[in-house]
């Protein structure tokens, strides 16, 4: 297997403890609704775990969740309500939200609030090591003492700047320096500390957690090509300071960005669609394969044409497994091997993920099925029909049996009663309705003429 490492290119893949993968991959701020291109991101790393345990090795995946933060306060203050309560409702959305798209392989979610005598713990080391110092507002890293900042990214230290991303203050020694805890200010949230009450910064709460669970290195770290820098910098920079290993990670992968109108989609710029705004007029495996029928370094171009495309591309393979499961009905599929087609396939996704090859592959056995389902046999069709059960397995795109056969007749009782629930005013009991026909592929839309409904 080939990882194209984001800092030293394509090269064997080579877990650090034989066959077990421990990676992590930043997960949200949760003070707000992810948007398509957040989605992106942990669609893919779902589908790589996945097909990591199908490849035999047993994948411990953690993800954290930053419940602390600017972004957090300031939405706490607009609203005036408790920090708390903002990363609660967002923290619970978001967990929501992976589950509708189908991302059930995390291991762990990591809340930074939880890992404080953690942090503490990483810049007592830090600050003993000589690499941290303190100004009138916080402690900060400084990061000309570790020689290969920049490295990952490409940055020159003596052009980097502070600006959105990295800390404005007067008192650091370099621009660059970034933040490892920030001293209290009225009205904010506080932790105790031997420098003083206050919190810490974004970047050291992911270091923090890695150690706590995977030691001070391990095999593949993940994240939005957004993140390089400064924040995967940072990370280097503190776990190596400590470690005095050659590496933080063995490999880091980073998904491309999704533009929308010529840019980057991002909430900084006012031009993102939330993920929900999607998901009220596609499925989940529609959304899936939207994601993952791109090579996920590259930038893709999120439009309302481009998932259509998309999803017309998908129907085809969704009608070619149902003819198949059809034909194969009661069929064991032992007679016919295909173990060939399946190590082609492989190479794709041992090849750095490949998953647009992957498709193209799968997309001509689809086209040759659908040219010989009326002579194929049942044994045959049935073989067919376990190659794409151990597709979906890690891809999440096709509806199986069990998740799209819901009668019409059922589908006709529950929009009835869901209008006599709104009817009677009891909305809170009809949105759940709402929910419960979504989440198994059927969307209804409220028309002066009525509720019509449709199949996803």
């Amino acid at each position: 297997m080939l990882i194209k490492d984001t800092m030293k290119g394509k090269r064997d893949f080579r877990e650090l403890h034989q066959g077990r993968v421990n990676m992590f991959v930043c997960g949200p701020t949760v003070y707000d609704i992810p948007h398509v291109g957040n989605s992106r991101v942990y669609v893919f790393f779902d589908m790589v775990s996945k097909y990591l345990r199908t490849r035999g090795y047993s994948v411990f995946y953690l993800q954290n969740i930053t419940d602390i933060d600017d972004k957090i306060i300031n939405r706490a203050r607009e609203e005036g309500s408790d920090y708390r309560t903002v990363a609660d409702r967002y923290y619970t959305i978001y967990m929501g939200i992976m589950r509708k798209l189908g991302i059930d392989s995390v291991n762990l979610y990591a809340r930074a609030t939880l890992y404080m005598d953690e942090i503490i713990s990483q810049i007592t080391r830090l600050e003993e090591k000589g690499y941290v110092y303190r100004t009138d507002d916080g402690l900060y890293y400084r990061i000309r003492k570790f020689k290969d900042y920049g490295k990952l990214s490409g940055q020159d230290m003596d052009h980097i700047e502070a600006g959105a991303r990295v800390e404005v203050n007067e008192s650091k020694e370099d621009p660059g320096d970034f933040a490892v805890w920030k001293f209290r200010k009225p009205g904010e949230p506080y932790w105790e500390s031997p420098w003083g009450d206050g919190r810490p910064g974004w970047h050291i709460e992911d270091t923090a957690i890695t150690e706590s669970y995977f030691g001070q290195s391990y095999d593949i770290h993940g994240g939005g090509s957004d993140l390089i820098f400064p924040h995967h910098e940072a990370e280097i920079a503190q776990m190596r300071a400590i470690s005095n290993l050659p590496y933080l990670a063995e490999y880091w992968m980073h998904v491309g960005m999704l533009n929308i109108n010529g840019n980057k989609m991002s909430k900084s710029l006012k031009n993102f669609v939330t993920i929900e705004e999607v998901m009220n007029n596609y499925s989940k495996e529609e959304i899936r394969f939207f994601f993952l029928n791109s090579g996920y370094r590259s930038t893709m171009i999120f439009s309302e044409q481009a998932m259509k495309e998309s999803s017309e591309s998908l129907k085809r393979l969704q009608s070619a497994y149902d003819k198949l499961r059809t034909k194969a009905t009661g069929m064991s599929a032992l007679e016919t091997n295909l173990t060939n087609i399946k190590e082609e396939l492989e190479k794709f996704l041992d090849n750095d993920f490949d998953t647009r090859g992957f498709f193209a592959h799968f997309m001509d056995i689809t086209t040759n099925i659908n040219r010989k389902i009326d002579e194929m046999d049942q044994g045959t069709a049935a073989a067919y029909v376990d190659l794409f059960n151990w597709m979906n397995s890690f891809m999440g795109i096709i509806k199986e049996a069990h998740q799209h056969e819901v009668s019409d007749k059922l589908i006709e009782d529950i929009v009835s009663l869901r209008n006599r629930l709104r009817t009677e005013k009891m909305f809170q009991a009809a949105d759940s309705l709402r929910e419960i026909l979504k989440e198994n592929g059927i969307m209804i839309e409220d028309r002066e003429s009525g509720t019509e409904w449709r199949k996803l």
